[in-house]
């Protein structure tokens, strides 16, 4: 189920072509580095998480756009350790 779609997306992001089955953007969040510049990886992310933790609206889709780009630290860097810090931390934001 997409939370949010290209067009609703906050920030400006590069939107480079990668392939549907490629692991930055399919199956489960791992050890795969999230790049969060970039467009489809940052969405199908946010959609992924979204799922996962049954947030259903787009302002908590927002708000992990936000926290992913401006608060999460940049050492956090693979999807699973991204996914387990907006766990960890979401409400303090």
């Amino acid at each position: 189920m997409q939370i949010i779609n290209q067009s609703k997306l906050l920030y400006d992001y590069r939107w480079a072509p990668i392939s549907k089955d490629d692991a930055r953007v399919s199956g489960e969040p791992d050890s795969s580095m999230l790049n969060r510049r970039e467009g489809y990886e940052v969405l199908y992310f946010i959609n992924k998480v979204c799922e996962q933790f049954n947030y259903t609206s787009l302002e908590a889709a927002l708000k992990m756009e936000r926290m992913i780009r401006n608060v999460v630290p940049n050492e956090v860097d693979s999807q699973a350790g991204v996914k387990d810090w907006l766990h960890s931390n979401w409400g303090k934001f």
